[in-house]
């Protein structure tokens, strides 16, 4: 039996603000922004080349906005996502090394945190 994590809650204040960042600020692709009925609005937006989304919206994540901490996403090359990041105005960290990778570390307006590792043997996957 296979168990894959598909999509992981993200908890925001404003939907449109979150998605708004998520796919013109940091890249990520919008997959689905669908209101069910006055209370429910899916959207479901999932970073490039990933098998993995986030979803956010009205009705659909039980979260205080702002508590996911520390989702990691793997990266070819820490200073290519620094600077795509700089670039499209969201303030991130310096390249942090470390001897099981080289990191980023960002959050979203409501504080939502992001890791992206670079992994030391990427360049041979």
């Amino acid at each position: 039996m296979n168990w894959k994590i598909e999509v992981v809650p993200m908890p925001v204040t404003d939907v449109d603000r979150a998605k708004t960042f998520y796919v013109d600020q940091v890249g990520f692709n919008a997959d689905h922004d669908h209101r069910v009925d006055e209370n429910i609005r899916f959207v479901q937006l999932t970073p490039p080349g990933s098998a993995c989304s986030v979803v956010m919206g009205e009705g659909v994540v039980e979260m205080e906005p702002g508590s996911q901490k520390g989702l990691m996403a793997v990266i070819p090359k820490a200073e290519d996502a620094r600077q795509h990041l700089l670039d499209n105005g969201v303030e991130c960290s310096e390249v942090d090394e470390q001897p099981w990778g080289r990191f980023v570390y960002f959050a979203d307006p409501d504080g939502n945190t992001w890791t992206l590792q670079e992994l030391p043997d990427y360049a041979q996957r």
